[in-house]
């Protein structure tokens, strides 16, 4: 009980692995393709460019040097001007602050109150306060200006006129000497010592320095009638004496650091160098600029391994293999061997050695003509030939991998991973609907005209340069070309070697002049004749589902093969001679019934038909169950378990061979039917598919509900039209033998449809 609650809270990953484990048959071969995997994601993170070469202003270039990436050249001339252009233009620092102003406005106050007090009444702080002001003043200076003071008129122009406007031009910003002050083509930035604001000051007519400001206080003090020369002399004295020097002060360490934040913060001046594009020419003298070109190009070098770009490249690698394994509604499909992840492993790997090579080699000889070379690769023949093999979800999965390492193999940019991908997927089409080698030779017309498309309408999208319109139009004509060559110059080798079953290799199998199909014509005319009508019926029901229905109608012409050893002991064969199960009890007259299947996928693996046709050949009578002997048995009082008269199986795997069980169920109850009307063959059709599918003999297959209608009227449409010959045309009144034998038993159970269907079955065999 524990057990079982631990498997149902295991995470959905968990058991999605284990049933792919289980369902899988490659074992550890997996560990191969992922280990290709990261072989070929080092080898597209490897740095394996030539050394490149350093050639000083005024060197004669001995190669042609072409940049194999996208780089960035700066300017240092033109960023020194873009950095001198914003130092210009950003204003200097001053501080403003006018505390030095409002300690010498007190300090004259407070004289000018000492001296309105008196001798008779001053304090020693008093008298201290004036030896102060005597200091800062020479002893003839302080005597002429102290009397002056004490004037109460001097006192009031001082008080009311000058310091207020003396406080003004403070406030605003008074520097020391305008003819050295820096002032910037933006202004200044004051920052206000006193309030914390910054402000910045544009306009800088009206900037005042200390001279000016007293040249303008002296010519307002002459404008004053009543006031004496020797008092407009004693403030002249003291105010050119005691002033502070300036209010707005030059901030030398802030404007140099704000500048040296402007210089860090400017961007540089950069010259965008393409992939392809030639930085110098063989023969050519090197000039400053391309020396400055060739500099950035060897900063640029890559180390020896890009681990982000290893990494990322096996990381996507991993995630589109999954489709190898899943199909896209989540199911396993059909099941992968060792020898399918080493093939997919070895055109993998050489591929990309191919890719490798075509890159180094044109990056040596004339790197110019790279760009031709990627559209020339032919990826597109790697992808047709696992066409040729696996079913679309895998060649699909394929030409994703296939065009993704190229890609990056190649140093190629995004846009040609859509012509390899597009491309792969055109003629793996054309390939998978040839009839024929000759169709497929002939496809070179459509696949050359589409290359070409596809090529237009990336190079459009990438706005390709129209002068190279023409070569890389020759490029994918070759590409097809070759493609094409590669797939009838490899297929072969992929029978021999492998021992698959090809589609060309179908299409060989699918003559009747072969061994074994001359074999089964002879030594079991019945059964060879039963298996044409259901070549027929699957070849229109794969068509009509999107199946396989090349793969279909050669397995069905081999799936009996193994009566071959026995053909007397199938109802087909025996034309109206003594039935050998008469004689026999019926766990061995179902023991020869289970020997056809095994005998027929001993008989295909020997011929070398193809572990898909075996698979079909083994499964194309799943887990039924043999009930006519099983019932004849429980006649004759056996004791016996519906087991034990079961085909092996397995249950089909593939709609292939659902759609073999189908038909061959269907084709052999179908002649029992005494009057064959579309009306019955309609009807004897539903009850033989509704009886197969309560069964559970499809449950493992991916065949829907609307696969099994659109079989249902194929194969009512083949059977109408061959029961509609034998009705048009008799030609003996003399029932058929094998309808004359085992009659008992069999007509006693066709109210059901598994009855009738498996009796009819067993009648046949």
């Amino acid at each position: 009980m524990s057990s079982t609650k631990t498997e149902t809270h295991k995470p959905k990953i968990v058991c999605l692995l284990q049933v792919l484990r289980r369902h899988h048959r490659c074992g550890k071969a997996t560990i191969l393709l992922f280990l290709t995997f990261l072989l070929l994601s080092v080898l597209s993170g490897l740095n394996y460019n030539q050394p490149r070469p350093l050639y000083l202003a005024g060197d004669i270039a001995q190669i042609d040097v072409v940049a194999d990436k996208d780089f960035f050249v700066e300017d240092n001339k033109g960023t020194q001007e873009r950095i001198d252009k914003a130092v210009l233009l950003q204003p200097p620092i001053y501080d403003l602050t006018i505390s030095p102003y409002l300690k010498f406005q007190e300090k004259l106050v407070t004289i000018i109150r000492i001296l309105n007090n008196g001798k008779e009444t001053r304090t020693a702080e008093e008298e201290h306060s004036l030896k102060e002001f005597e200091d800062g003043l020479t002893t003839p200076l302080y005597d002429e200006i102290l009397p002056e003071l004490a004037k109460t008129d001097v006192q009031n122009v001082l008080l009311k006129q000058v310091l207020p406007f003396i406080l003004q031009k403070m406030s605003t910003g008074l520097v020391s000497d305008i003819r050295q002050t820096h002032v910037g083509r933006s202004g200044i930035m004051m920052r206000d010592l006193d309030t914390g604001r910054d402000i910045l000051r544009p306009e800088l007519t009206s900037l005042d320095d200390v001279h000016s400001m007293l040249a303008e206080i002296s010519v307002r003090l002459r404008q004053i009638t009543n006031l004496q020369p020797q008092s407009r002399r004693a403030l002249n004295l003291l105010l050119s004496t005691l002033l502070p020097p300036a209010s707005l002060t030059l901030n030398q360490e802030a404007t140099k650091r704000h500048e040296e934040d402007i210089r860090n913060s400017v961007d540089p001046v950069l010259y965008h160098i393409q992939k392809g594009e030639i930085l110098v020419r063989k023969g050519e003298k090197v000039s400053r600029e391309q020396y400055l070109k060739l500099q950035s190009f060897n900063r640029t070098s890559e180390t020896l391994f890009a681990w982000d770009r290893i990494f990322g490249a096996f990381l996507c690698a991993t995630i589109m293999a999954i489709g190898f394994f899943v199909s896209p509604s989540g199911k396993p499909g059909t099941p992968l061997y060792a020898k399918d992840i080493l093939l997919i492993s070895l055109l993998l790997l050489l591929m990309s050695l191919g890719a490798i090579g075509t890159y180094i080699l044109v990056m040596r000889m004339e790197p110019t003509v790279l760009p031709i070379a990627i559209t020339l690769f032919p990826v597109a023949s790697v992808v047709g030939l696992t066409s040729t093999i696996f079913a679309a979800r895998r060649y699909c999965t394929m030409s994703l991998l296939c065009a993704f390492f190229a890609t990056l193999l190649l140093h190629a940019p995004w846009q040609v991973f859509l012509f390899y991908f597009l491309g792969s997927l055109l003629f793996t089409w054309l390939v998978v609907t040839a009839l024929s080698r000759e169709d497929t030779a002939w496809s070179i017309v459509p696949l050359t005209i589409g290359q070409i498309i596809i090529w237009l309408a990336i190079a459009f999208v990438s706005q390709f340069p129209t002068e190279y319109l023409m070569p890389q139009i020759i490029a994918a004509i070759t590409n097809s070309v070759l493609s094409l060559f590669i797939l009838f110059a490899i297929s072969p080798i992929l029978e021999l070697v492998f021992k698959y079953s090809t589609r060309f290799k179908l299409m060989e199998l699918m003559s009747l002049e072969q061994p074994l199909m001359q074999k089964l014509m002879v030594s079991a005319p019945g059964t060879y004749h039963h298996s044409l009508i259901v070549a027929n019926m699957v070849e229109a029901g794969a068509k009509a589902i999107g199946a396989n229905s090349l793969l279909c109608k050669v397995a069905a012409l081999y799936h009996d093969i193994g009566k071959t050893h026995y053909p007397e002991y199938f109802i087909e064969n025996q034309f109206g001679g003594p039935n050998r199960h008469d004689k026999l009890a019926p766990s061995m007259s179902a023991l020869v019934l289970h020997s056809h299947v095994k005998k027929g996928v001993e008989m295909a693996r020997e011929h070398g038909l193809g572990q898909d046709i075996c698979d079909i050949i083994q499964q194309h009578h799943g887990t039924r169950l043999m009930f006519f002997f099983y019932q004849k048995a429980l006649k004759m009082g056996e004791k016996v378990t519906e087991s034990e008269f079961c085909y092996p199986g397995p249950r089909p795997q593939t709609k292939e061979s659902a759609i073999i069980m189908l038909a061959d169920s269907v084709e052999a109850s179908s002649r029992t039917l005494t009057d064959p009307t579309p009306a019955r063959i309609k009807s004897h059709i539903d009850k033989i598919v509704k009886g197969i599918f309560a069964e559970g003999q499809l449950d493992e297959s991916e065949l829907t509900f609307k696969d099994l209608h659109y079989l249902s009227e194929n194969f009512q449409r083949i059977l109408t039209g061959i029961f509609h010959q034998r009705i048009a045309y008799p030609e003996t009144k003399k029932p058929a033998p094998h309808q004359e034998t085992g009659k008992t038993g069999e007509q006693k159970s066709s109210a059901h449809a598994q009855t009738q269907a498996q009796g009819a079955e067993a009648k046949r065999e």
